[in-house]
């Protein structure tokens, strides 16, 4: 911080952010790597009290007397998310997540994301910054970190459920690990979706030649060398999760899951690998919901999490994704064994890539100065 008392900070719309780079997924990978290396080693921070929980959130009730409480709808969320990050960041940050999915009906994003970035030392605001691609680009870089060491790196199809945002910035992560990729199979509820998503292929990645258009999850997992289930839903009855069963999965595959998922009971088995982005994560989950865990988060990490608990697993069987980036733990260990990595999407991700983006922006000029004070009216 320089010329204090006086703060001005950088104000990033959804333009400058794309100007200052957050669309650029092989970077966003490598930012990730690096963030993944610290959390490893202990340098970083989120809240709770193990520093390890992925955010507080505002839950509202089923029935309330005030008529302009928000109903609790399908992905009906505020939330706030903090972290610290040390290394060559030695940033903190927030982000401030809006979530419903019925914006769809108003042609928004089911999210709508604010960043804010602080100096560690005073607090004081650096940037205050649109958040949907830096969210979804960092969210979309962590399967790539895991594609990066635990994918084959021959791999070249993928298979997608919900091709959607998560699907988009997964895949192109995907192809900045393993660029042989030129094939991809697909299954969406909508055609408006999968309209955009063939699309968006087609113009930022010719690399792939076949893209087809699959109707059943089967299809989706078999055959491929790596798969990602990025599909919304409703949360409560893990029956209805999309499933991944033992008999579809190619021997050799990479499976990245960041959102609702179920597994059969051979999936279950030791010889399957099982890695969580970070092991702390899960633990805070569990601790703060109700049992079993993944009825209230439906990510495939919360159900390791519940059968740790029940005794089907053993914690020695659970991988961390940041001792394997660190070279603390085997990536890929051989071209047949199966990998299966829960994507739970932390705060110090923003940070991390918030950070970069913040400084290529300062680089480079982008972005609006804006005066907080010259000096402090109360202090």
């Amino acid at each position: 911080m320089t010329g204090l008392p006086k703060i001005d900070f950088l104000y990033l719309s959804e333009p400058d952010m794309i100007r200052a780079g957050v669309t650029d997924m092989p970077a966003c990978v490598d930012c990730m790597e690096e963030m993944f290396a610290l959390l490893h080693h202990g340098d970083y921070r989120m809240a709770g009290p193990n520093s390890d929980s992925h955010g507080a959130m505002i839950v509202f009730p089923e029935n309330s007397p005030f008529p302009n409480m928000p109903k609790p709808t399908a992905d009906r969320r505020f939330m706030a998310m903090p972290a610290y990050l040390g290394g060559n960041f030695c940033t903190a940050g927030v982000k401030w997540y809006g979530s419903n999915i019925a914006n769809r009906d108003k042609d928004l994003p089911r999210s709508i994301l604010m960043f804010t970035l602080n100096d560690a030392d005073t607090g004081a605001p650096l940037a205050y910054m649109s958040a949907n691609l830096l969210s979804a680009y960092r969210t979309g870089a962590v399967p790539g970190v895991g594609a990066r060491h635990l994918a084959r790196k021959d791999s070249k199809i993928v298979g997608i459920l919900g091709p959607g945002v998560m699907a988009r910035t997964a895949l192109a992560a995907f192809i900045a690990a393993c660029p042989q990729i030129d094939t991809v199979r697909v299954k969406a509820r909508g055609q408006k979706s999968l309209d955009v998503f063939i699309a968006w292929v087609k113009e930022h990645y010719p690399q792939i030649t076949k893209i087809e258009i699959v109707n059943d999850l089967e299809a989706v997992v078999r055959d491929c060398d790596i798969v990602t289930y990025c599909a919304s839903g409703e949360v409560g009855d893990p029956e209805t999760y999309p499933i991944v069963k033992r008999e579809w999965v190619k021997p050799g595959a990479f499976l990245a899951m960041p959102a609702l998922c179920e597994i059969d009971e051979a999936m279950k088995a030791p010889d399957v690998r099982k890695v969580l982005d970070n092991t702390g994560l899960y633990e805070a989950w569990y601790e703060e919901v109700p049992k079993p865990a993944h009825r209230t988060i439906p990510v495939i990490g919360v159900k390791f999490m519940d059968m740790l608990a029940e005794g089907s697993m053993k914690r020695e069987e659970l991988e961390d994704l940041g001792a394997i980036v660190a070279g603390d733990a085997p990536g890929r260990i051989n071209d047949e064994e199966i990998i299966l990595m829960s994507v739970g999407g932390m705060p110090v991700e923003d940070v991390a890539w918030g950070t970069v983006i913040y400084r290529n922006a300062v680089e480079k000029g982008i972005g609006q100065k804006l005066n907080l004070w010259d000096e402090p009216a109360l202090r």
